[in-house]
């Protein structure tokens, strides 16, 4: 065969040919491993009670699903914040969810406090939480030692990115959404979701990162916009020159985030960039990846620049973690699910905790020095 032959075959090979496979992504943090045994680690609890202030009486808060995780190392061990909903009978998107809480001294076993630490009803943010709740957590810490969540507010109409503040991750104050009134226009009359705040690593710590002394977080679920902070309660979306939000990564047709990219845990600065770890969701038919299921929920990377944190530099072609086990693949989602939302350093390596169907919560283990190896 002739070069000019191979050469047009070649532009005639399906979009998925063209892929680049993971290992040759010398950025990416590959191999993640799930401890044997061990998953899922949190599931729901059909024991636990507490008042609900929304209701005026008590509830049980976790008996249906527990599941996507926000996670952050908190003294020598590792706090989970974890979703939890009630009411089994009811169906998905019409329970109530709150943020429980269960730490662990070596990563994978946990402890539940028992009540959920944050929760809707009783405060000033009613209009906003009541009645589906506080859904779907990512937590981070500044340098002095103040934990931030940034979280859905769900009211059974409209999603808002709302954040919290803590010192002990226990007791926490909600400030509300996170963009004002003014940004409405850009937001599809306020919908967000999926806030991912940029960190780093300082003196062995993952802490909140500034970038050009602002603090900076990726969000979204249908594609991915940037907002600014100087105090990180209250963020700007940036804009386009048209003046709708700026898409700094979308959709692609062909691939396993064909139908949804949704950030995932805190984004980390690296060496070679900004590493955002993501969630997409695969289309059906010819439109998606079919290796993976239709709907099913994967986890990506994408590497932005720290000196321009809205350009894209590279991404991952195939997912680094996907559905494998039963318990991924059933539950509400059976389509299969693994929805990452807490990433933390502990003893040398990662920890990665993700929703498991919207059921239940799993761990898994990266471990850097063998991915040096590679």
């Amino acid at each position: 065969m002739s070069l000019f032959l191979l050469a047009s075959f070649a532009l005639m090979l399906p979009l998925q040919a063209q892929k680049v496979p993971n290992t040759e992504k010398k950025w990416a943090w590959l191999g993640f491993e799930r401890p044997a045994g061990i998953n899922p680690i949190v599931r729901p609890d059909t024991t636990s009670r507490f008042f609900c202030p929304m209701h005026g009486k008590v509830a049980q808060w976790e008996n249906s699903e527990t599941f996507n995780p926000a996670a952050t190392v908190f003294n020598g061990g590792i706090a989970l914040l974890y979703r939890a909903e009630d009411n089994i009978a009811k169906g998905i998107g019409s329970r109530t969810s709150r943020i429980g809480y269960a730490f662990s001294e070596d990563g994978i076993h946990f402890q539940h406090h028992g009540s959920p630490v944050l929760f809707p009803g009783g405060d000033e943010w009613t209009d906003f939480d009541v009645p589906g709740g506080c859904e779907d957590p990512r937590v981070c810490m500044t340098e002095d030692g103040l934990y931030v969540m940034t979280y859905t507010s769900w009211n059974h109409k409209l999603a808002r990115l709302s954040v919290a503040t803590s010192r002990d991750l226990v007791h926490w104050t909600k400030h509300g959404p996170i963009f004002s009134d003014a940004h409405k226009s850009q937001l599809s009359k306020g919908y967000s979701k999926s806030g991912s705040i940029v960190t780093e690593m300082k003196n062995g710590r993952q802490v909140i990162a500034r970038i050009k002394g602002k603090y900076l977080m990726y969000w979204g679920e249908n594609f991915v916009n940037i907002a600014t902070s100087t105090d990180l309660i209250h963020w700007t979306p940036m804009l386009a020159p048209d003046g709708k939000l700026l898409h700094v990564m979308d959709t692609r047709k062909g691939y396993f985030d064909s139908q949804l990219v949704e950030c995932g845990p805190p984004a980390i600065k690296t060496r070679k960039g900004i590493i955002l770890f993501y969630n997409g969701k695969n289309r059906g038919g010819n439109d998606g990846d079919p290796r993976y299921a239709s709907g099913a929920y994967c986890a990506g990377q994408a590497l932005f620049s720290s000196h321009d944190p809205t350009r894209l530099l590279d991404r991952l072609d195939y997912p680094y973690f996907y559905p494998q086990d039963s318990f991924e693949k059933s539950g509400q989602y059976p389509s299969g699910t693994v929805f990452t939302e807490g990433l933390v350093p502990f003893r040398g390596k990662w920890f990665l905790f993700y929703g498991c169907a919207d059921s239940f919560v799993g761990v898994a283990i990266y471990d850097p020095k063998k991915a040096n190896n590679r």
